[in-house]
């Protein structure tokens, strides 16, 4: 499922019921629009009654792509034309001239609920032969006839609280799936919805545990509830998502909340909203320029193809040429753009940079914030950077406990760091952000070049 609405270029027609087998037609999504409209309703009916069934039509096919209800069950196809379960479409058939130039107008405006994203599914049948909860197609010209303008032909049917969204952007199809698996230690867009939807699935199946906070950071936590979510719906339990447990996933998260029904749940805005940036490019400022400069720097200092960058926050045009240098080294498109792709291979060749070094750990600098956040539960290498800051520290401060240096997230680590927290007074909680991150590993520096000093090192005073 996409971040928000959008008309897609194309749609993929499945000439039959889903499981039927049949020819699967590609056509633009106007001209789908044409055929169904031209299939379904009369070109002698009122313009008005035309519109609101377009509209309808236009929701009911808008649905479908963005809830990827047909791709979420594997099937290579967006919509039917089986009307048992979509709407008409005759391949190869005439348009009718008039309903085709309403398309040409209205064919970026949906239908939706307030205080909902998803278009809305708009059911509906011809009223005669067929009744149903949602608009009747003959009960159109009826009231097209009595003087109603289409808003308000809809929403005698849809109820008052709808709204048209006009001019929707238009973009190629996708899938919503990430171009490679999820993994725990991955961070992003992504993983924030998976966490979304696994929390509402797990008010329906409780023995899936709910992820706090949701944070788009694939924690221990999370991974628990992935694996429970695949055990119940028969997958892999491997924790990992890949295209069968995104989809699965997808599904079942549509299903609880009703999104290809007439009374759906709805999506807010902050179900579907980006909390990462999807881009990065020339001109940008922020923290999460200075973190990804902080990657290029560690690539930078290691390879020698990438030039290495300052940490300051600003994308400037050094910062665009060591992008361009690492998307050159490592096969990617060479736009100077920081996408997701280019984000998470970074990152994984900086992760890959840290862990193959074996003095990283031991009386070294310390490494910039590893892009996530730690939390109890998690393990692995940043988690020992962590600790090993950690113990450092303690030696100089007893206020924090000394721990082991295991890899593992621990009690006894989150005790550790939220006494570090209360130390340097910031917000006490256990978790280690690029805050908490930062401050101790500027701590951690000092009192490493400190004992460097107290070993014979000069340490810059005068020598008398």
């Amino acid at each position: 499922m996409p971040e928000l609405p959008y008309i897609p270029e194309t749609v993929t027609v499945h000439l039959g019921a889903p499981d039927q087998p049949a020819q699967n037609v590609t056509v633009s999504f106007p001209d789908y629009i044409k055929n169904v409209a031209s299939s379904e309703i009369y070109p002698t009916w009122p313009e008005n009654a035309i519109r609101a069934n377009i509209y309808a039509q236009i929701s009911f096919a808008l649905n479908r792509i963005f809830t990827e209800y047909y791709r979420s069950r594997g099937y290579d196809f967006d919509i039917t034309n089986s009307t048992a379960y979509d709407q008409s479409f005759n391949y190869g058939r005439d348009i009718f001239e008039n309903i085709g130039q309403i398309v040409d107008q209205i064919f970026a405006d949906y239908i939706y609920r307030q205080g909902s994203v998803e278009p809305l599914f708009a059911q509906y049948c011809n009223g005669t032969t067929v009744q149903c909860a949602g608009l009747s197609q003959w009960g159109t010209v009826d009231l097209a006839n009595q003087g109603l303008i289409p808003f308000d032909i809809l929403q005698r049917y849809y109820g008052t609280d709808i709204n048209i969204n006009t001019d929707t952007p238009i973009q190629a199809l996708e899938e919503s799936v990430p171009y490679r698996p999820l993994r725990p230690g991955d961070f992003g867009n992504d993983v924030r919805t998976i966490q979304i939807r696994l929390n509402r699935i797990a008010t329906n199946y409780p023995s899936i545990p709910k992820i706090y906070p949701i944070d788009g950071v694939y924690s221990q936590q999370m991974e628990d509830s992935v694996r429970e979510f695949q055990r119940i719906f028969d997958l892999t339990q491997d924790g990992v998502i890949g295209r069968a447990t995104w989809y699965q996933i997808l599904r079942i998260y549509n299903g609880v909340k009703r999104l290809n029904e007439l009374n759906s749940e709805g999506l807010s805005l902050s179900d579907v909203s980006n909390q990462f940036p999807t881009e990065l490019k020339l001109g940008d400022r922020g923290d999460y320029v200075r973190k990804f400069q902080n990657f290029l720097a560690v690539l930078g200092s290691n390879l020698s193809s990438i030039p290495e960058v300052g940490a300051d926050g600003i994308f400037g045009p050094m910062t665009e040429e060591a992008v361009r240098a690492f998307q050159r080294t490592y096969g990617l498109p060479e736009t100077g753009v920081v996408d997701e792709r280019t984000w998470n291979d970074l990152y994984n060749v900086y992760r890959g940079i840290v862990t193959s070094q074996p003095d990283i750990y031991t009386a070294s600098p310390a490494v910039p914030f590893p892009g996530y956040i730690l939390t109890l539960g998690m393990q692995g290498n940043d988690v020992r950077l962590l600790q090993t800051y950690l113990l450092k520290v303690s030696e100089t401060h007893p206020e924090i406990p000394p721990i082991e240096v295991d890899g593992v997230f621990g009690t006894a680590t989150r005790n550790a760091v939220s006494a570090f927290q209360q130390m340097v007074g910031l917000p006490v909680n256990g978790q280690v952000n690029v805050l908490t991150w930062n401050l101790l590993a500027s701590l951690y520096n000092d009192l490493i070049h400190s004992d460097f000093a107290a070993e014979g090192q000069f340490s810059g005073g005068t020598v008398g």
